[in-house]
């Protein structure tokens, strides 16, 4: 089954049974992350590095042909619209995206989607899991490369960078008695490795840097406000 990065993120982000998101601070910066390095992969963008001394990382536009994927198609039209830094275009690109992409995993048999109430007041939205084989899939890739110690393919490699930029590598695999911090480890050391082209790398070093900002900014904040 053909999913995107994001699609893959929302599973892990997800419970099978109660179809509630945890970690939703950090959803929507996580799924710009994930549509940027989707579109890294594909060879639509890359990241280019101003002149200047205080020049900043810019995202630009690459002759590649079209996406397929209409999902793609509109995130690329946003980093048309202008030059942004990697960090503008993650919060950007996250924006309004959770409830398309669960109703597309909603279509392909993935998720259902369940309309109740909370406390019998409130209404809500639910998105328990229909069928787990593919979320099973990629969390075996994982486990593979984070604890087995195999090369991750690239798109795998790609979601091991967002997830330890999220500081949650280590909470969506079976760790299989490995502590958690050398889960961390594994995964910072795979996202900083040589497993992509250079294009793409810059790229998904760029994206990763953004997504780690995002997520200190957004903790930040919530420590003040509490």
């Amino acid at each position: 089954m053909t999913t995107l990065i994001a699609e893959d993120l929302l599973l892990l982000l997800l419970e099978d049974d109660s179809g509630k998101l945890t970690n939703t601070t950090y959803v929507d910066v996580g799924l710009g992350g994930s549509l940027l390095l989707e579109l890294a992969l594909n060879g639509s963008v890359e990241v280019a590095k101003g002149s200047g001394r205080w020049a900043r990382t810019r995202v630009q536009l690459t002759n590649a042909p079209l996406p397929s994927d209409p999902l793609l198609v509109d995130a690329l039209a946003l980093v048309a619209e202008k030059e942004r830094t990697a960090q503008d275009l993650v919060a950007r690109l996250g924006k309004k995206r959770r409830e398309p992409l669960l109703e597309r995993l909603e279509s392909k048999g993935i998720l259902e989607r369940c309309e109740d109430k909370a406390m019998g007041l409130f209404p809500r939205t639910r998105w328990p899991a229909v069928d787990s084989n593919h979320e099973a899939a990629v969390r075996r890739d994982l486990g593979d490369a984070l604890i087995r110690g195999v090369q991750p393919a690239d798109r795998v490699g790609a979601l091991i960078a967002l997830l330890s930029a999220l500081d949650l590598a280590h909470k969506v695999v079976d760790r299989e008695g490995v502590p958690a911090r050398d889960v961390k480890r594994r995964a910072k050391a795979l996202a900083d490795g040589e497993w992509a082209a250079k294009a793409v790398r810059d790229s998904i070093v760029a994206t990763q840097a953004a997504v780690t900002a995002a997520v200190v900014a957004a903790t930040t904040v919530a420590t003040t406000g509490g």
